[in-house]
């Protein structure tokens, strides 16, 4: 029983830190990668669909990107959903593909990235630490219907804070990256 609500509470702290690995990952840099795409929706016949659906991306160097469209006809649509997603960039269409030029970051821009990548990550380590309260009420609960004694339930919160941790700092480790790429000039 134990085991089973510690391995839950694990995979679900891993979600949340991967959850916040992608979220992080759509704050844009100076560089020019697929990746800030991922949450775009394009109006394609009507119905909102993925970008990742719609094109192929390449990066002919480190500042741009060109957007393939398998379909021609979703030229238009992709170039207004890149438009109105406030990346901070405007495309080009030239009737093949849509190209996206990165605008270099100025310091106050870049400030501003940093703090919405803190924002993110605290939200990633309030989800790791509620999950953490979850399963301890549950262990708790084990405890109070005489299912599990008080030194398991000691040791089992031991090795919740010990996992809490350990995701809280991979967590960490994300945001420091993404300081250091942010600040990277």
């Amino acid at each position: 029983m134990i085991a089973e609500i510690q391995q839950e509470a694990s995979t679900k702290m891993q979600q949340a830190v991967d959850f916040a690995r992608e979220d992080l990952s759509t704050i844009r840099t100076g560089r020019a990668h697929p990746a800030m795409f991922n949450k775009l929706l394009a109006d394609y016949y009507g119905a909102p669909t993925p970008l990742q659906q719609l094109a192929t991306f390449t990066s002919p160097d480190p500042r741009s990107m060109l957007i393939a469209p398998f379909d021609r006809s979703a030229l238009g649509a992709i170039e207004k959903a890149i438009r109105d997603a406030d990346l901070g960039v405007n495309p080009s269409n030239d009737g093949n593909a849509v190209r996206v030029v990165m605008p270099h970051l100025t310091e106050e821009r870049r400030k501003e990235y940093i703090k919405m990548a803190k924002h993110k990550a605290e939200e990633a380590r309030i989800a790791v630490r509620n999950l953490r309260r979850h399963s301890i009420d549950a262990l708790k609960k084990l405890e109070k219907d005489g299912e599990i004694g008080e030194d398991d339930l000691s040791r089992a919160e031991k090795a919740l804070d010990a996992t809490t941790k350990k995701f809280v700092d991979s967590i960490d480790e994300l945001l420091k990256n993404k300081e250091a790429e942010l600040l990277e000039v």
